[in-house]
């Protein structure tokens, strides 16, 4: 799966603007992460790379940047 794909799945997942986003391997897989600005939090989503499934979806407060 292209970065693209990606962006658009994460994005559906949640409505904002994206912050940030990496590929990287986790748990030894590769994904996609997108930190995504919703008002007052950073809403995380990770997408396989391979399969184009949501494999992270969590909410970190403003601050709360890793």
């Amino acid at each position: 799966m292209r970065a693209s794909p990606a962006r658009v799945l994460a994005l559906k997942q949640a409505a904002g603007t994206i912050a940030y986003a990496k590929f990287e391997k986790g748990g030894g897989a590769w994904r996609y992460s997108f930190d995504i600005w919703q008002r007052q939090r950073i809403h995380d989503i990770g997408v396989d790379a391979n399969t184009g499934r949501i494999v992270e979806n969590k909410y970190e407060g403003r601050h709360n940047k890793e």
